[in-house]
């Protein structure tokens, strides 16, 4: 299976801009074939608000000295969706696939990425759903997972965000998802203390990607995957 490679990389705690310009140039790189292999980034951000290309300024609640005085930085980018917060706790998934070796329609990758957290959740006893009209993952009525991506030439960017041990009370700062009324929440909040820790789920989401999309988990150390970039 070495052409149905995933390459998995571990960025651990990692500012928000750098890790879009890590993702756009890989996606480049795999637009390009230099990359020749789908690659998984698995990351936590420090507090940051993105707007995608349907934001609202208007769901974006905090005034930007709020957002200052809690060391929350903003970003208008190129995803699809609207406004959702990034933060530690939250273990942030971007998946750089060329969807030409999978199936060339984002409607059907949307739906792959919430069956992939749907049963990733499931194993950690939380029952995921997905929710009609909307893009993402609930819990019992609540928000446990957003989702939000783009792709040019069929290779996706961005990707799924995933409450671990978020702090919570970061969301009462926007709309989030331009969700009124939206209840969001957390594994740790689901569980309590039998929440599993951060490494665990993202082995538990690395596995369910590679089995959904029929690949073969390649763990790649981040200096390795530099290396290969053009």
């Amino acid at each position: 299976m070495a052409d149905r490679e995933l390459w998995t990389v571990a960025l651990g705690r990692m500012p928000y801009a750098e890790a879009l310009e890590l993702q756009r140039a890989i996606a480049r790189d795999r637009i390009s074939g230099m990359i020749p292999h789908d690659v998984l980034l698995l990351v936590e951000h420090d507090p940051v608000v993105t707007l995608g290309r349907s934001g609202k300024r208007g769901n974006l609640v905090a005034s930007r000295g709020q957002l200052e005085a809690r060391g929350v930085a903003i970003h208008d980018v190129e995803r699809g969706g609207d406004i959702t917060f990034h933060g530690p706790g939250q273990l942030v998934g971007y998946p750089i696939v060329d969807l030409k070796r999978h199936k060339q329609d984002l409607h059907w990758y949307l739906r792959a990425l919430e069956s992939v957290l749907i049963d990733s959740l499931a194993a950690h006893a939380i029952p995921g759903e997905a929710s009609t009209g909307f893009t993402g993952v609930w819990t019992k009525g609540r928000k446990i997972a957003s989702i939000g991506v783009h792709a040019r030439d069929w290779v996706t960017w961005h990707g799924f965000a995933l409450n671990v041990s978020t702090d919570l009370s970061f969301f009462e700062l926007i709309v989030p998802c331009g969700i009124s009324g939206v209840d969001m929440t957390s594994m740790r909040r689901e569980l309590g203390a039998a929440a599993p820790e951060m490494d665990e789920v993202s082995g538990t989401i690395a596995s369910r990607f590679a089995k959904a999309f029929a690949l073969e988990i390649f763990p790649m150390p981040r200096a390795d995957l530099v290396g290969c970039m053009s």
